[in-house]
């Protein structure tokens, strides 16, 4: 279903959003079959968050834990949804990780640049209903210093995160391609740190298509 909130001014993800509720079933059934469980571990992503995914994409999945015997599972959520988790959590009745996009802690780009719409009022807020975030980097506005931060916030604080470098989409928010190339000599350690995914390209999970090559 559609991204409930889709005002974030840095994301097209949210072209491919429809309301035929059939056929996101259908297209939702035909990949949830090809997971085999190998690992006991599902990721499981959609381009808004995971409480709009459709009842029948859900109960499907409830089957697949049971059936594929997946011990923990990975879902994406906006702030907005951040009582809900428990029901997730009931629901499945496996260990839940919770992502959220917070994409900087900088309170002025994330919500007056990037409009966002996630306010806290500390990291501590975060941590009481998200194991592991997103952070975005290299877009035009950002200072090092900014990114600098963010990192460290992201490291001393959560016990997963991602990092995406941001690619140049159709939105007005544009890469800044010295940033990006500072960041990437300045910050290529991160790829040892265990907890932490770089996204160098965004379709480095496996999702998505190529942009711009």
């Amino acid at each position: 279903m559609p991204c409930r909130w889709a005002k974030c001014r840095f994301c097209n993800y949210i072209a491919d959003n429809s309301t035929n509720v059939d056929e996101i079933n259908r297209i939702n059934q035909a990949v949830i079959r090809n997971v085999t469980g190998e690992f006991g571990i599902l990721e499981v992503i959609n381009s808004g968050s995971c409480f709009e995914l459709p009842e029948e994409t859900l109960q499907m999945l409830k089957k697949l834990v049971v059936e594929k015997n997946i011990g923990k599972l990975y879902f994406e959520s906006h702030w907005m949804y951040r009582h809900r988790l428990n029901d997730f959590r009931k629901m499945f009745a496996v260990p839940i990780i919770f992502i959220t996009g917070i994409e900087t802690f900088d309170e002025y780009f994330r919500n007056e640049v990037l409009k966002k719409g996630v306010q806290f009022d500390s990291i501590e807020e975060i941590k009481r209903y998200f194991d592991s975030v997103c952070i975005m980097v290299g877009m035009v506005g950002q200072t090092r210093e900014m990114i600098a931060n963010d990192v460290k916030i992201l490291i001393d604080n959560f016990a997963h995160g991602t990092v995406n470098i941001f690619v140049e989409n159709e939105t007005e928010i544009k890469p800044d391609l010295e940033l990006q190339d500072w960041f990437k000599r300045e910050y290529a350690w991160l790829e040892q740190v265990e907890k932490i995914d770089v996204l160098w390209k965004n379709t480095d999970f496996g999702v998505g298509s190529v942009i711009n090559e």
